[in-house]
């Protein structure tokens, strides 16, 4: 008979099709093969409804509540009278936490995952004594505040830096609680170890993985581009702002001097709900396609993949999922952070938008390559089934 694990995720863990989605999505399945799962979640995308018999055929007991974004914001400034970190209000819910005292009162735990902080809000330390605990923090969240805040004027400039401090006083509370934390790379460990020193010897990293069997360049996929143009893509949600950052950067400052070297470029925006900002980069020569059925086929036909983002925590997805279909990556060294063992194929890494730029233009300027080394690295360091057997390990 196996044992019993509740699941708190603050998005539905399906389908896997954004960034912690993927991961969640992966995890869940890891903990399925030893655990009964019990999930707690939200929807926060109408169109995400349509997957919720799939999940809760797949738990022991679900309840996944709908969340609107703009309600949840208001919510949020709660915070600012409580002292909190905005997040949590952002994701506080009466009906979530009746569930979760409800499968306390019905079940005997035995492990308790959270996967992301603010979701660790709906565990006393009464029902977590009798369990194993995991917090899965992913990110350093409250640095990604702290970064957002550099970029920001008055007034957002102090709300985000408020933010950072509220979230991390949060973060290292709920990891001395927790008898685990677990990060998303190695050099996320190693931030939050240095910002909790207190909770150093039971902090942890896990690794990202890739369906390397989906995201093959070997797939039938049918062309998205025109003929005759050689397309740069960046793929991504469109409504979380390090991309929408990335994406502006290079369109105003590295692709019109690969343009001016090579007419025939055209500049893909591949994602979902794209902020008005994306959409006003739209023009004959940046093309904002919003959500589409199958970012494979834009992939696989680009004549390099671009990730210049300037923002970034962890291990990017899209960047994995580009490596396994083996299309060249220009990118920053943000983005590439916490990618190992690919040293070989890194070549087109850079800060200096010059240095993009010339290495865009070399990229260009050449026949589309195969970047065989990056799938090899991805088959080699990112399977999501051996690198999740950590996160069981870390439960026993």
């Amino acid at each position: 008979m196996k044992k019993k694990l509740l699941y708190l995720v603050h998005r539905l863990p399906y389908p896997p099709n954004k960034g912690d989605k993927i991961a969640s999505y992966h995890q869940f399945i890891q903990l399925k093969k030893d655990y009964d799962v019990y999930l707690g979640c939200f929807i926060d995308d109408p169109d995400d409804w349509q997957y919720q018999q799939t999940v809760e055929d797949m738990c022991a007991e679900s309840f996944i509540q709908g969340l609107n974004p703009k309600i949840a914001k208001i919510k949020s400034l709660s915070g600012l009278l409580t002292n909190h970190a905005l997040s949590l209000p952002y994701y506080k819910s009466k009906a979530m936490q009746h569930w979760v005292n409800g499968i306390f009162a019905k079940h005997q735990i035995d492990a308790i995952v959270i996967f992301s902080s603010p979701m660790a809000q709906y565990i006393s330390k009464e029902q977590a004594k009798n369990c194993r605990t995991l917090l899965d923090l992913v990110d350093v969240d409250s640095d990604k505040w702290r970064l957002y805040a550099a970029k920001k004027a008055f007034p957002m400039k102090q709300i985000y830096q408020r933010e950072s401090r509220q979230l991390l006083k949060f973060e290292r509370a709920m990891a001395r609680q927790f008898d685990v934390t677990l990060l998303v790379s190695r050099e996320e460990a190693k931030l939050f170890k240095k910002l909790s020193p207190e909770t150093a010897e039971k902090t942890h990293y896990r690794v990202q993985g890739v369906d390397a069997a989906y995201f093959s360049a070997d797939s039938e996929l049918k062309n998205p581009y025109p003929k005759n143009i050689k397309a740069i893509v960046f793929v991504g949600a469109m409504d979380y702002w390090p991309n929408i950052d990335a994406v502006i950067w290079f369109a105003e400052f590295i692709f019109p001097d690969i343009l001016k070297a090579e007419p025939t470029a055209k500049f893909y925006i591949v994602g979902m709900n794209p902020s008005e900002e994306v959409k006003q980069l739209e023009t004959n020569d940046i093309i904002v396609t919003g959500r589409v059925e199958d970012v494979r086929c834009y992939t696989k036909y680009a004549h390099f993949m671009t990730a210049p983002l300037r923002i970034a925590r962890g291990i990017q997805n899209k960047v994995l999922e580009g490596m396994a279909m083996e299309c060249p990556v220009l990118a920053t060294p943000d983005a590439m952070e916490g990618i190992e063992g690919c040293g070989e194929m890194c070549h087109f890494i850079a800060t200096d938008p010059a240095e993009l730029i010339k290495m865009g233009i070399k990229l260009m300027q050449q026949p589309k390559q195969q970047d065989k080394i990056a799938r090899e690295c991805v088959l080699e360091h990112y399977d999501w089934h051996k690198n999740l057997t950590k996160v069981t390990e870390l439960l026993q």
